[in-house]
């Protein structure tokens, strides 16, 4: 089965199994995020094992999650422990105060059909804080749209405009018929409708991309999530959207057909390339013509010398884990890696279709075959093609890494890419740094093993 997008690059698609991290693992980077939230993952002693041992409880640090365990009595007899719930949830409130809580339903509460949508809004109106729910379990495709269903049930509690986008125009354009401190600041912007970019990603790194739009006189209106639960942008008719990570569909599809939002389909700002090509999708929607951007992804490219001639030529294979593997292909590319297949659990074509065009655009300027787009790949077929192959790297998720060590492929954990610093034109030498050095160690292995073998030689030449 297959799909054609274009005379020149095809996704197949095959019937192998889902190799990831449970999507309850979102928990991690999000209670970060959202810094006055606090999850609740409703699942049984296997969530919780998962949780201590793959994200670590900090007891000092007091994390902003916490465990809410199914027994087998609310197993067994499908119980909607709604007494059990209220009282955790009271508890949380004492304690931490927090501005909402989101309950992350696992595998279980949908197994067992426990009602937490019907069970939040009476729970909110008794003890006054919001509740979200959230179905962040196994049944995804990959760990990283844990994300996308919080974010997905986050848009809901968006607030509406407070004036249609005729009345918003008007209101901008009188601001400027008075002296005061909002015209100075509207000044250096683009007399544009709203714009919210969606997707978790560190303070500092939303702060860059905020620049990178500001010196383009394009202004952020806000993010989803927000810093702060109590910050949510204002979402409806009239407002743009724009994505930062390929994993989002479901969040993009709610803003779209809910909130009446208008997406702006680009691709990702992952490398100085994906960046670049994000800017310059944006910026024609509000009428603004681009400046210096050619420039300044010159001077990164620039920056970047030491590590593309260390890249030049290897190969690359991506066995298929977070869902950037699209992205992350297209840098490597232009970077002048050979990737031989892109495997991906699975792919909205419609949402990253700026970042396949942008995949196909790059392997024809840079004069290489489009690579094998493989989704819902089967591993039993890709060890094969991995030993044919040979490539000089597996970008692969942790359960394959160190089989694949033993059979002489280096490789490197595409959950990293998940946790690190990768968007923007700044963090691109983040990105190599993580793929250089599996090629750095292998590359010293060999050096050391040169140099052992010379002076046993030369031990052997010397004996009498």
């Amino acid at each position: 089965m297959s799909l054609r997008i274009d005379k020149t690059l095809t996704v197949e698609c095959e019937t192998g199994n889902y190799h990831t991290f449970c999507p309850i693992s979102c928990v991690s980077w999000l209670y970060q995020k959202i810094e006055d939230s606090f999850f609740l993952v409703v699942g049984t002693k296997t969530c919780g094992y998962f949780l201590q041992n793959a994200l670590g409880v900090m007891i000092f640090a007091e994390p902003r999650y916490a465990m809410a365990e199914l027994e087998e009595g609310d197993i067994s007899a499908q119980l909607n422990d709604y007494e059990g719930l209220k009282r955790l949830c009271i508890r949380i409130r004492k304690d931490r105060d927090p501005s909402v809580i989101i309950w992350i339903g696992t595998c279980t509460t949908e197994i067992i059909k426990m009602d937490l949508e019907g069970m939040a809004p009476k729970l909110e109106w008794e003890i006054g804080i919001p509740i979200l729910v959230a179905r962040a379990n196994g049944l995804d495709y990959a760990f990283t749209q844990g994300e996308d269903t919080v974010l997905a049930a986050m848009a809901h509690r968006c607030p509406e405009p407070e004036f249609p986008l005729r009345e918003r125009k008007k209101t901008i354009q009188n601001v400027f018929a008075f002296p005061s401190r909002e015209k100075d600041e509207l000044d250096e912007y683009a007399n544009h409708p709203s714009l919210v970019l969606f997707g978790s990603l560190p303070s500092n790194v939303a702060s860059q991309l905020n620049l990178e739009l500001r010196s383009q006189s394009i202004k952020v209106s806000g993010w989803l999530p927000a810093q702060r639960y109590t910050d949510l942008p204002s979402l409806g008719d009239g407002v743009y959207v724009c994505g930062v990570n390929p994993f989002l569909s479901r969040t993009a599809t709610t803003l779209i057909r809910r909130k009446k939002c208008e997406l702006i389909g680009a691709p990702f700002p992952i490398g100085p390339d994906g960046t670049r090509a994000w800017i310059e999708k944006i910026c024609p929607v509000f009428g603004v013509e681009t400046h210096g951007l050619e420039e300044r992804e010159e001077r990164i490219w620039e920056s970047l010398k030491d590590y593309l001639d260390l890249v030049r030529g290897k190969s690359v294979f991506f066995m298929g884990d977070n869902l950037l593997e699209v992205s992350l292909a297209r840098f490597l590319i232009r970077c002048g890696m050979i990737v031989h297949e892109i495997g991906i659990p699975y792919m909205d074509k419609r949402y990253q279709a700026a970042e396949l065009a942008l995949l196909r655009d790059t392997c024809i300027r840079m004069c290489v075959p489009i690579p094998r787009i493989v989704e819902k790949p089967d591993n039993s077929n890709q060890i094969r093609r991995l030993r044919e192959l040979q490539p000089d790297l597996a970008i692969t998720g942790m359960a394959h890494a160190n089989p694949l060590e033993a059979r002489g492929i280096s490789t490197k954990w595409s959950v990293e890419f998940t946790f690190a610093q990768i968007h923007g034109f700044a963090n691109a030498r983040d990105v190599l740094e993580l793929i250089t050095r599996p090629l750095r160690r292998q590359r010293n292995l060999e050096d050391l093993g040169r140099t052992a073998l010379v002076r046993k030689n030369n031990k052997f030449e010397m004996a009498p």
